[in-house]
């Protein structure tokens, strides 16, 4: 079988606790892969350069993807219009692009916005795989091993691009499936979106309680679940509860 990710050059625009987990299990399980990750703290990119994590590093997105063959945007949901705006000019046709936002309408509506339509390339993914840790120090190489991702082409999506991006997460151990962007967003809403506003609120309002402290200490196994998850990314959530 012909192996689509040889040699192939990927640029990770986002490098937190999901883009560094990709470029973790990448630079570990595919050492003929060209690696280049893109963002705005050059301390962490370079780093991640030292630790051998990525191959080249860049803080402009236009002169990273120029010559890209896989293009993952691994930013809040609501950043992703103003990357898209950026790429517009500078991908190729045969430039696949993914992303990893876990709301899939509000990408496809901001793709729309920016293209005017849905590019045969573009391939609306989803990891369903985290940690109440955020950014490049909490990532991991195994963060995607015996997890799911969600895939949500459209019907014009090529083909040969869904099958790059499922290459790469079955790369990583994840195990990759398809489904509609509205039935996903409707069963994340449920499964996890709902769940971490609870959680959020919750904790908010205990914690503006006069014995909060009391509460806190005589927290047992379940309400520790509570705080772990409203320990999250606040901005990444804020912008998962906006999209959705």
């Amino acid at each position: 079988m012909t192996d689509i990710l040889a040699s192939k050059n990927i640029v990770i625009i986002g490098l937190g606790l999901i883009g560094g987990s990709i470029a973790r299990g990448l630079s570990v399980l595919r050492k003929d892969i060209e690696i280049t990750a893109v963002g705005r703290n050059e301390t962490v990119l370079q780093e991640a350069q030292t630790e051998g994590v990525i191959t080249h590093l860049s803080t402009d997105i236009k002169t990273a993807c120029a010559n890209a063959d896989l293009v993952i945007i691994a930013v809040p949901s609501l950043t992703v219009e103003r990357i898209l705006e950026e790429l517009k000019s500078v991908v190729s046709e045969h430039t696949v692009i993914t992303d990893a936002a876990s709301v899939k309408s509000t990408i496809v509506d901001a793709v729309i916005n920016t293209f005017g339509k849905v590019p045969v390339n573009f391939v609306p993914g989803h990891p369903i795989a985290g940690s109440e840790h955020s950014g490049y120090s909490a990532s991991s190489a195994e963060l995607y091993q015996g997890k799911k991702v969600i895939l949500t082409p459209l019907d014009n999506t090529d083909e040969q691009a869904v099958n790059l991006v499922t290459a790469l997460w079955r790369s990583l151990g994840a195990e990759v499936l398809t489904m509609s962007v509205k039935k996903h967003d409707s069963i994340l809403a449920a499964t996890s979106h709902l769940p971490h506003l609870l959680a959020f609120s919750l904790v908010d309002t205990l914690s503006q309680q006069g014995e909060s402290e009391e509460i806190f200490r005589y927290a047992a196994g379940g309400f520790r679940d509570f705080t772990r998850i409203a320990s999250s990314d606040p901005q990444m959530w804020h912008d998962i509860f906006m999209a959705n």
